[in-house]
């Protein structure tokens, strides 16, 4: 049901989870990573996301995984890249100037796709997705990053029995929940925003917290 329910969110171009603006919270807190100079960048379920320029900007491969091909091509179209598409085991990865972005299912990726990944940015894929769903999420992503790896998570928190998500949701508890047995967790920043899609001003949710948070994984 999740799957179809992002493609056709894709398909309508109801898309408004996707920032025409690089996110503050990357700008911020990137430079706090030690992430060295030119290593690979991994951004899940990245869509079009503008974020991915700007990693690239600054001298970092980007690999993206996503699961819509209307995202994938719109990223690459807006971005004036040409692109050159190749299949690779479950997943069609499609190879521009500044990302490489595998189009399929999250979970058909493996460790080899991001061999010398150093970093992982993370705005929307976990809170894209509901509770249940969200382990199993941080479970593989665990797996097929390298140990070593940093992590800049983004969450954000209200009060969901207001309004439904996406976006969900994420309290810190879960964070630890989640990543803090494999993971060193540290909390690099909590604020208040205004800035929230449509549907939560509609019932009511006009702020909500939005937490970034550095991890590196262990093992």
């Amino acid at each position: 049901m999740e799957r179809r329910f992002w493609l056709e969110r894709w398909a309508r171009n109801q898309i408004g989870f996707h920032q025409d603006r690089y996110n503050p919270n990357l700008v911020n807190h990137w430079p706090s990573l030690t992430v060295p100079d030119n290593a690979p960048v991994f951004v899940p379920l990245c869509g079009k996301s503008k974020d991915m320029q700007w990693l690239a900007a600054r001298g970092h491969p980007v690999l993206g995984i996503e699961l819509s091909d209307l995202a994938v091509d719109a990223y690459f179209e807006e971005a004036g890249e040409e692109v050159t598409v190749r299949q690779v085991d479950a997943l069609a990865r499609h190879q521009g100037s500044s990302a490489t972005i595998y189009q399929g299912d999250f979970f058909d990726l493996t460790a080899p796709h991001l061999a010398g990944v150093r970093a992982c940015f993370d705005r929307g894929a976990l809170v894209a997705l509901p509770k249940p769903m969200r382990r199993r999420y941080s479970d593989h992503l665990l797996r097929v990053l390298e140990d070593g790896v940093q992590i800049l998570l983004l969450t954000i928190e209200y009060d969901q029995a207001l309004v439904a998500g996406p976006p969900h949701s994420v309290s810190e508890s879960e964070v630890l929940e989640l990543y803090g047995e494999r993971c060193e967790v540290e909390r690099l920043s909590r604020s208040s925003t205004d800035s929230v899609p449509p549907h939560f001003q509609q019932q009511g949710v006009h702020r909500v917290a939005e937490t970034a948070y550095r991890l590196t994984k262990l093992r």
